[in-house]
C-alpha cells in the first residue's frame, strides 16, 4: 500500500493548518507537465518520510487556497511546521532532494515540529 497523501480543499484545510508536526503540501495541476513529473517524486518522498504528513492542492479547483499561499507557479511545495509556513520551493524536485530538504529543515535547532521532536527522542 502506498503513502497516505491527503487532498486539501478550502473546506478541510483548517485540519491541516492545526496539525502538529511537519506537513508538506504540493500545489499542482493535472494539465501541467512538470506537475505530472513531480507527482511520483512527491509520492516517493512520502514513502521515505512517513513521519511527516503529505498533502496535495489542485490549484484549478482550489484557487483561493493557492492564493492564500501566494502560489504563482506550479508545482510549488510548501512545508508547514505545526501549521506555520517554514519553507516553499517552486519547480520539480527529485524525491531525494525533497527528503534532504526536509531533513535539513527538521534538523534545525529552531524547528519545533512535535512529530520531529518525537522521532528524535525515539532515535
Amino acid at each position: 500500500m502506498g503513502p497516505d497523501i491527503e487532498v486539501l480543499t478550502d473546506e478541510n484545510y483548517g485540519q491541516a493548518d492545526a496539525r502538529q508536526g511537519v506537513t508538506v503540501i504540493d500545489f499542482w495541476a493535472a494539465w501541467r507537465g512538470p506537475c505530472r513529473i513531480m507527482a511520483p517524486q512527491f509520492k516517493r518522498a512520502a514513502e521515505l518520510r512517513p513521519q511527516h504528513h503529505f498533502a496535495k492542492v489542485d490549484v484549478k479547483f482550489q484557487p483561493a487556497l493557492a492564493a492564500r499561499f501566494g502560489i504563482q507557479s506550479i508545482p510549488t511545495l510548501a512545508v508547514l511546521g505545526d501549521g506555520e509556513l517554514v519553507a516553499t520551493q517552486s519547480g520539480v524536485l527529485r524525491a531525494d532532494q525533497l527528503v534532504e530538504a526536509l531533513d535539513r529543515i527538521t534538523a534545525d535547532p529552531g524547528f519545533s515540529g512535535s512529530v520531529v521532536a518525537g522521532a528524535k527522542a525515539a532515535a
